[in-house]
């Protein structure tokens, strides 16, 4: 640096030579049209992804412990501003729900990415009530029910989650939820 230059001078001649070809961005606008939805290959690289690496979060999800609860209790959540009549009509089942995603057999960790997933493309395709099955661990004498429980605090974190409840027993009763999700406008 000469004697003429200050050391401001440097640090700002150094950033306009950082910023040479980059072209200014001009609009402040996200981009919100449709995303395909992804190739098996993709999500079984995703999956995979999920039990390599354990501890990461998705979506806000961490597979790290949550409140435990029993395997023939009722699990009932409703966001704010849910009407008493629609969560009614969730519970007794006369909502129908459109699509389903069983979780039997997998690890807390893929369940929490297939979760998210499943969610996500729900969302993504219109649906207004959906089927989870999770489970009760009663047939793993002594276990508790993780992935119940892990799934009745996944889905009080997931965006466009708005109330679910434990099902009918057509559907699974206390080994399944009836999830009502967010109408995109």
């Amino acid at each position: 640096m000469t004697d003429s230059q200050s050391p401001a001078d440097d640090g700002a001649q150094s950033f306009e030579d950082l910023m040479q070809g980059v072209e200014r961005h001009h609009h402040d606008r996200a981009d919100t049209a449709r995303v395909a939805s992804p190739d098996p290959d993709s999500l079984a690289l995703r999956r995979a992804a999920a039990t390599e690496e354990p501890e990461r979060v998705i979506d806000g999800l961490s597979s790290e412990a949550v409140d435990i609860v029993e395997s023939g209790e009722e699990l009932l959540f409703a966001a704010p501003g849910i009407q008493l009549r629609l969560m009614k009509r969730l519970r007794q089942g006369h909502l129908p729900w459109e699509q389903g995603l069983d979780l039997h057999g997998m690890t807390v960790e893929q369940a929490r990415d297939e979760l998210s997933t499943f969610i996500r493309d729900a969302l993504r395709n219109r649906a207004r009530v959906v089927l989870v099955v999770h489970g009760k661990a009663y047939s793993q004498a002594g276990r508790q029910p993780l992935l119940k429980s892990h799934v009745n605090d996944w889905l009080r974190r997931l965006d466009g989650v708005l109330a679910f409840c434990s099902a009918q027993p057509r559907d699974g009763g206390t080994g399944a939820l009836y999830v009502l999700l967010k109408q995109r406008k």
